[in-house]
């Protein structure tokens, strides 16, 4: 009898640690993706409200290619390394800027993306220079690489005031209705929505920063950022990579 009873007894401890693996929600194979959800042409809703995108298609495509389940989850940007790093999401993925700050924080993949931060004004604005931006007040999105940009330029000290946004395109409007004279964002990102409203918007030929985008994931998490990155470089040698860039960008903008 106790035999049985001890039996009976570890077959239910098994049963109860197979309850809690599966309450968790999370398949093994399945990866989260952190993403901002209004950061067009990266990541973004279109009209149906479906979350569409170049780091969209190219999760999708290095996912399938790893074996893995995608799940796109739209978070706070502002608190993106910590959604990282407690666990809710496995990478930060939707024109995520390389910076040294960062990589203090995340393990980065190669760069993939090349951009830069520039400035847009309204169509019919006399700012035809950073110069211009003295005394003027400037919006860009909180806690994002505009910022450091910006802080990063002298024109930073003569600026009247720098009103931060949770996401680009609370930022741009106000931009339209002249609650800001200016807007520092990411290029690709100007450059579609402005593809999208041609007469509204322009942008300075001066630019503030280069840089490059790339993949986060989790401190410790070695095995899944080597087996992310050889998903990426065998996206890059079938020609999937450039087919999704030319998709969204006119032309392969992918670094190899």
């Amino acid at each position: 009898m106790k035999r049985i009873a001890i039996l009976g007894m570890t077959l239910l401890v098994m049963m109860m640690a197979a309850l809690g693996c599966s309450s968790s929600g999370k398949d093994d194979k399945e990866l989260v993706i952190g993403i901002d959800d209004k950061f067009a042409p990266m990541g973004f809703r279109d009209e149906k409200n479906e979350i569409v995108g170049f780091d969209i298609d190219y999760a999708r495509a290095a996912g399938e290619q790893m074996g893995y389940k995608v799940t796109f989850q739209p978070i706070d940007w502002k608190t993106k390394e910590t959604e990282l790093s407690s666990g809710r999401i496995d990478l930060i993925w939707n024109g995520y800027t390389i910076t040294d700050e960062r990589k203090g924080k995340v393990l980065f993949t190669k760069p993939y993306l090349k951009n830069s931060q520039v400035v847009v004004v309204a169509a019919n604005s006399g700012i035809t220079k950073l110069a211009d931006l003295a005394g003027k007040e400037v919006g860009l999105q909180s806690l994002s690489s505009a910022a450091d940009a910006l802080d990063g330029n002298p024109i930073k000290a003569q600026i009247k005031k720098v009103t931060e946004f949770p996401d680009n395109v609370l930022a741009l409007a106000d931009l339209k209705i002249g609650r800001v004279q200016a807007v520092v964002i990411d290029e690709v990102v100007a450059k579609y929505h402005m593809s999208k409203d041609k007469s509204a918007f322009k942008l300075l030929d001066e630019t503030l920063a280069p840089e490059e985008y790339g993949i986060g994931v989790k401190k410790g998490n070695e095995k899944l950022l080597n087996e992310l990155q050889k998903a990426l470089d065998e996206l890059n040698q079938n020609g999937k990579a450039a087919e999704i860039s030319n998709k969204w960008f006119g032309e392969n903008r992918v670094l190899k």
